[in-house]
């Protein structure tokens, strides 16, 4: 069952890196990672907060899409094409079946999420220029779009020469490369000046911030998986984008009427609340960071894998049901 299990994972994780659509996606989310810098100055309040609050925003909502489209892609198109048939005639279960696939598909978007955090960590140490006199982030300029461009000529090489598939490599070459360029602004300051180690680095509190929202994209994942079972790609998406909606907006319209509603109590525990996994307001609470407790962190993690368990029976339950033949 396991080596059933484990093969099923791999292929899914494999074939949504090698989606078009996920290099799309990752290279529409670096773009706007650089124009959060510029963006976020022209406000009269934190300009530090605004970047951190467009750089989360912009991770949560390339979880959405990813999800979305490659859940559609990992299982929606498998049962339109009826090739889920070649696997589940075999003895392999249903649930196992969709089990594998919400761990490939979470696999995959680990590696996205990870390269969109070292985008958002090289964006967050460039900081917002307050003027025009303001020194640029050398280091980050330098050794971040060197380490991309790096990683795409690696790529081409490798796909020209030994038939490596491109959008594999490049997606791995640049966690790699742009871990050692984030790891590397740690020692220099603006002008490649070598000072102690992480002393012009981000907090660590931007870590957690960071985490959490992984966390709602976890239950992402699992929405999309569920819906794709019943529905197509950008029917998918509609439903993805709703929950997020409702789950962002979920204290302050289901949460203040839940204990005089029956309605609204049972909206609030249904569905999952997005706003809890996005603190930062909390960190910047009365204009002084202040640290998330550990133990939030804790119930935050047990929150998100639980709903995604709850939402994935949900999915089994109606690929059950599914006619695939």
């Amino acid at each position: 069952m396991f080596q059933r299990f484990y093969t099923i994972a791999a292929g899914t994780f494999l074939e949504t890196i090698r989606q078009p659509i996920y290099g799309v996606i990752l290279v529409v989310m670096a773009i706007l990672m650089v124009l959060n810098v510029g963006l976020a100055a022209f406000t009269l309040a934190d300009d530090d907060k605004l970047l951190l609050d467009l750089g989360l925003s912009t991770l949560l909502l390339t979880g959405l899409f990813l999800a979305a489209f490659t859940a559609a892609q990992a299982l929606g198109r498998e049962i339109e094409s009826k090739t889920v048939l070649t696997v589940i005639s075999k003895p392999v279960s249903r649930p196992l079946f969709m089990l594998a696939k919400y761990v490939g598909l979470v696999g995959a978007l680990v590696v996205a999420y990870y390269l969109s955090f070292l985008v958002f960590l090289l964006a967050q140490r460039h900081g917002v220029l307050q003027s025009s006199g303001d020194p640029w982030d050398m280091p980050v300029i330098v050794l971040g779009f060197g380490g991309v461009i790096l990683a795409i000529l690696v790529a081409g090489f490798a796909n020209y020469f030994y038939g490596n598939h491109f959008m594999t490599t490049a997606v791995l070459l640049c966690c790699l490369f742009l871990t050692m360029a984030a790891a590397a602004t740690t020692k220099f300051d603006e002008h490649f000046d070598v000072i102690p180690f992480a002393s012009n680095f981000v907090g660590g509190q931007v870590f957690i911030a960071a985490y959490l929202v992984f966390l709602s994209v976890l239950i992402m994942a699992a929405v999309a998986l569920a819906a794709s079972t019943r529905f197509g790609q950008m029917m998918t998406l509609v439903i993805c984008t709703a929950v997020v909606g409702l789950g962002i907006v979920s204290d302050n319209v289901f949460g203040q009427h839940a204990a005089n509603s029956f309605l609204a109590s049972g909206a609030y525990h249904l569905v999952p609340n997005i706003s809890a996994f996005y603190v930062i307001d909390g960190l910047f609470a009365e204009s002084d960071q202040t640290a998330v407790p550990w133990r939030y962190v804790y119930l935050a993690t047990a929150y998100s894998l639980l709903f995604s368990f709850g939402i994935l029976n949900i999915g089994v339950a109606a690929f059950q049901r599914r006619e695939v033949g």
